[in-house]
Parts: C-alpha cells; sequence; structure tokens
C-alpha cells in the first residue's frame, strides 16, 4: 500500500498496517473518535511526548478553512441568492458534520509529517 493510501485509510505511520482510532466517532451520538495508544501491530507508540499533536490543530484550522471557503465557494458558484446568516448557517452545519474527520485527519498528517515508515 503506498504511503498516501495509509493515511487516508488512518494506518499506523510506521507499519501502515495497524489502526491508529479504535473508533471512528459519531456526530450524532455525541461520541468522539479513540485513539489507540500505540499500533495493535507493531506496538508504536502514537502521542510521543505531552503536546505532541499540539501542531495538529494549525492543520485542523488549515482543513477548516479550506471546507468554509469551498462551501461559499459553491455557494457562489450556484448562484444562490442568500443571505449573510443563511450563508453562515450552511457554512456552520458543514463544518459541525466534518468535525470528527478533521480531528482524525489533522492527527493522521500530523504523524504522517513526523514519521518515517520501517521497513
Amino acid at each position: 500500500m503506498s504511503r498516501l493510501g495509509s493515511l487516508v485509510k488512518s494506518k499506523c505511520p510506521n507499519c501502515e498496517k495497524g489502526s491508529v482510532f479504535a473508533s471512528r466517532g459519531n456526530i450524532l451520538k455525541f461520541k468522539g473518535p479513540v485513539m489507540n495508544k500505540t499500533c495493535p501491530v507493531c506496538e508504536y507508540k502514537f502521542e510521543r511526548e505531552p503536546g505532541y499533536f499540539f501542531g495538529a490543530m494549525f492543520i485542523s484550522y488549515a482543513l477548516t478553512i479550506a471546507q468554509a471557503m469551498s462551501v461559499y465557494f459553491v455557494i457562489w458558484l450556484l448562484g444562490l441568492n442568500l443571505s449573510v446568516d443563511m450563508i453562515m448557517l450552511i457554512i456552520t452545519l458543514v463544518l459541525v458534520i466534518l468535525l470528527f474527520p478533521n480531528f482524525r485527519a489533522s492527527r493522521i498528517i500530523w504523524m504522517y509529517i513526523f514519521s518515517k515508515k520501517k521497513i
């Protein structure tokens, strides 16, 4: 499997076989994703030090801004004549729906930036 494929499937950055998250989370049940402490296959420790995922917040912020701009661009392309309040409501709803996928993606991307695959 390619490195990008492993990133998209939330696999361990070390062995690319074990899953990083024990559960994906469910926005409707208000349950967030649960991350494994170590890889179930190779025992790679995901949180290398306290505060390791602080930088993932910046990735999450960038993803959120890109998604908000994309939603606005789609509304603009469709030529919808909506009020500013309605546009903000639509953008907010989309961002709430994408909350947990952003959380997972930002942590995975952060780990892949600072790790190399063991052969």
